[in-house]
């Protein structure tokens, strides 16, 4: 009857490729708030407002598709107009909506960074530097 091996003493094996992505997957809540916003909720409205132009940029050409997102162009002026007035609408309300998100999370980080000290705090400070000296004790 043979006995099974023994394991190697080095140790469990490295983790797969599939389990440290997963592991980099559950970390992203360890983020700040900016980078978790980016992963999460921008990449997936960024994503759409990319897929949007690049369709309507092979349907009605990337100039068209340009002036349709920027509106200089109104979406009823390109053929087909299907596929324009989504991407007319992204361009009139979602672009602005994620830059001002991005511009609101940056500002937000920024201000909470150097947020102000309580004023108790400060005036327990100033009391304390307002303090005499204690003296040792050793006169002439």
């Amino acid at each position: 009857m043979s006995t099974p091996p023994w394991p190697s003493p080095g140790g469990p094996p490295p983790p797969s490729r599939r389990q440290r992505l997963r592991a980099r997957w559950a970390d992203r809540h360890a983020l700040p708030r900016f980078g978790f916003w980016l992963i999460s909720r921008g990449a997936v409205v960024l994503g759409t407002c990319v897929a949007l132009y690049g369709l309507n940029g092979f349907l009605i050409g990337w100039a068209n598709a340009y002036d349709v997102v920027t509106g200089i162009t109104s979406p009823a002026a390109v053929h087909p107009q299907w596929c324009a007035w989504p991407l007319s609408l992204t361009g009139w309300a979602a672009i602005p909506a994620i830059i001002g998100a991005a511009a609101g999370y940056v500002i937000t980080e920024q201000i909470q960074a150097h947020h102000a000290r309580e004023l108790s705090d400060v005036l327990d400070e100033l009391r304390r530097l307002a303090e005499p000296p204690a003296s040792s004790g050793d006169g002439p």
